[in-house]
């Protein structure tokens, strides 16, 4: 089975785009409004390019984790997959609402000279809990639809998932549950249901997608830079006419004409191999879930010091890049029990298996 580098890609950079996101939030007049230590000077015209990521940087980490799945069903039972899944996503998820969130939540406490309170709560990891629910929804579907209805499509049937056809059904679903859940903001996609149920269907569709094989990316190759171009353009419009929030049907439709079009371009240029991605993509999800405590500890003593905002924002995003990989390198993957906590392998288990 072939490897694809370039979804593998996708997460690293999805990722990394996160903490970007997350350290632009500390620079908006509401940033502590949403739990966030925010910085005195604003830098609001961050949230531009922001919005461009935000419209298409989670669902596409949905579609990724669904193509993931169907990667991970070809060499596994459905039981290997649960149990798979639940030391990979569930394990981490439970580790982390108990003792990560709790710790950037007591630096955000401490410098707001808030009391020093223990909280449980999902904060910036609700993802993974997605994940791990669309996985438990999703393993009996795939058993009904291989066991007991035994389908299969045929070539003629999947004619009909070619571009642009797959790409209506999908904008088409995408419309359907905006207007279905009503979200207030369409880019607020934690804890909300338009976020769960839109994370569902990029998830199916992304399972679905691999399954289709090379008709659908030999489409994307042809089609890629329409689907940017229009993504950039309804961009635009969203800027220029509605103030970064238009109507339901012009954020789906632009949310997945940038998903598609991004498909396309990692596909065509970055299915490669490389020991970057080797590493990055092991350490994607790690440093996902640590993150938030470098980013509250750089804030908390950056945001003080008299400087530029720019500046400051340059500094907290290279520390909690930096601090993160650090944490996962010198940490993470040399702590067995610690690696157990955070869904990977250590180096000290892999050394002992190749001796």
């Amino acid at each position: 089975m072939e490897r694809r580098y370039d979804i593998d890609w996708l997460r690293v950079v999805a990722i990394g785009l996160l903490i970007v996101y997350h350290t632009a939030i500390g620079f908006q007049p509401w940033g502590v409004l949403i739990g966030f230590i925010q910085n005195n000077d604003s830098l609001v015209w961050l949230w531009y390019p922001m919005s461009l990521l935000s419209i298409w940087r989670i669902p596409i980490l949905f579609f990724v984790s669904g193509m993931g799945v169907h990667f991970a069903i070809r060499k596994r039972n459905l039981l290997q997959l649960f149990l798979e899944r639940t030391k990979r996503i569930l394990i981490p998820f439970l580790f982390g609402v108990v003792a990560i969130v709790p710790l950037h939540v007591f630096i955000w406490q401490k410098y707001y000279n808030q009391d020093m309170t223990y909280i449980l709560e999902k904060g910036h990891l609700w993802f993974l809990l997605n994940i791990y629910s669309y996985v438990l929804l999703l393993i009996p579907i795939i058993y009904i639809l291989r066991n007991v209805i035994k389908l299969r499509l045929s070539d003629k049937m999947i004619t009909y998932f070619k571009q642009p056809w797959i790409f209506l059904y999908v904008t088409t679903g995408f419309i359907a549950l905006a207007y279905i859940t009503q979200p207030e903001i369409y880019t607020f996609y934690a804890i909300s249901w338009h976020g769960y149920f839109m994370g569902l269907l990029a998830f199916l569709s992304g399972y679905l997608i691999i399954g289709l094989g090379d008709i659908f990316w030999k489409g994307l190759r042809i089609w890629k830079w329409s689907y940017l171009f229009a993504a950039a353009v309804l961009y635009v419009i969203r800027v220029c006419y509605y103030d970064l929030n238009s109507p339901y049907v012009l954020m789906s439709l632009e949310s997945v004409c940038w998903i598609f079009g991004i498909f396309g371009i990692f596909y065509q240029y970055l299915n490669k191999k490389s020991k970057a991605l080797a590493y990055l993509s092991k350490a994607a999800y790690p440093v996902y879930i640590m993150h938030m405590v470098f980013l509250y500890l750089a804030s908390s003593l950056i945001f003080p010091v008299a400087m530029t905002a720019v500046v400051k924002f340059a500094i907290v995003m290279m520390i909690t890049f930096s601090a993160s990989l650090a944490f996962y390198e010198f940490i993470i993957l040399r702590i067995p029990i610690i690696s157990v906590l955070f869904g990977v392998r250590s180096t000290i288990k892999q050394h002992s298996h190749n001796s």
